[in-house]
């Protein structure tokens, strides 16, 4: 028997300092996708499904830590340690808005129709701003005072319609909704969250806590079962296979390795090739590739399936034995 192909990632530079976050698009209507990076550089760069560059997001005066595309991939909205939140237009690059906050901005999110913004960061405070009155004051969410967390919030996602879902180095979870502003569900972990994601197809929130990594229903009370694992490592981000949903990949601040892990924890892969931590990983929204972003200031996609052509890779063979 021949040896197992070993995924042989492509690597996509340009990026001139530590990579702090990555997402895709959903599959648009043309079969493609896209894929925003954020970067301690300040420019967060959009690249086709293929990896190629297509253009960079030029403004921020600091880190960006988050950037995430609009459903349609027309609009794109970044936070920096800037203490702004940037709206962006995909197809000319410009910047369409800039709100100022008191503080750096950890992580944004659009609602599913870009007519609003959630943003969270080191002031501890939710705002929901409106696209279609940019100039107005924003709203926030607040928890029983001038807060919506006690600690750094790490991420918010925006879930369906009218739900956000929030999550801080407090180690909480929370749910709110949007269109009362309140808050309608905690769940608390022993460790700081370290990193949460929308796994759009599974509406599955994927988070980061210690050394556990957790699949969270998005929406409470949807008959989903809450998935929690244990690993040896602690994972600083986790993204599940959008279609199969068998398997996680994993990054880690302690090594300079992405990991493939059966959904039971199992683990399948350790892949190598960044040269220091890896800060963020993502799956492709078609299963057939997930990113990794690293300290050493390089994207790379790797093949779910080595050796199958897609994309830039070419198969072993015509019919991807």
């Amino acid at each position: 028997m021949s040896a197992p192909l070993r995924s042989t990632p492509l690597v996509a530079p340009g990026h001139t300092r530590p990579i702090t976050h990555l997402s895709f698009s959903p599959i648009q209507e043309d079969g493609t996708f896209l894929l925003v990076s954020s970067c301690k550089d300040g420019n967060p760069m959009l690249r086709e499904w293929t990896g190629d560059w297509i253009g960079t997001f030029l403004g921020h005066k600091g880190a960006v830590w988050s950037t995430k595309l609009s459903l349609d991939s027309s609009r794109a909205a970044s936070g920096s340690a800037d203490f702004t939140a940037k709206i962006w237009d995909t197809y000319s690059g410009n910047v369409l808005h800039s709100f100022p906050h008191n503080h750096i901005v950890r992580s944004v999110a659009l609602s599913p129709q870009a007519s609003h913004l959630l943003t969270g960061g080191q002031e501890k405070k939710v705002r929901i701003f409106d696209l279609n009155r940019p100039d107005a004051e924003p709203d926030f969410l607040f928890d029983n005072g001038p807060f919506s967390h006690d600690g750094t919030i790490k991420s918010v996602v925006w879930v369906g319609d009218h739900t956000g879902v929030t999550a801080g180095d407090d180690g909480k979870v929370k749910w709110w909704d949007l269109r009362s502003r309140e808050l309608t569900k905690t769940i608390t972990f022993p460790d700081p969250i370290t990193s949460m994601e929308l796994s759009l197809q599974t509406q599955r929130l994927v988070l980061t806590s210690g050394k556990t990594v957790e699949f969270i229903p998005a929406l409470p009370h949807t008959g989903h079962n809450t998935h929690s694992l244990t690993l040896r490592y602690a994972p600083s981000s986790a993204s599940i296979h959008p279609i199969l949903q068998d398997r996680f990949v994993t990054g880690s601040m302690t090594d300079e390795w992405v990991r493939v892990h059966g959904i039971n924890g199992e683990e399948r892969d350790v892949l190598k090739g960044h040269h220091g931590p890896v800060h963020c990983v993502e799956f492709s929204p078609d299963g057939e590739m997930y990113a990794s972003g690293s300290e050493d200031g390089t994207i790379r996609l790797w093949q779910t399936t080595p050796g199958k052509t897609y994309g830039l890779w070419q198969g072993a063979s015509p019919n991807g034995n």
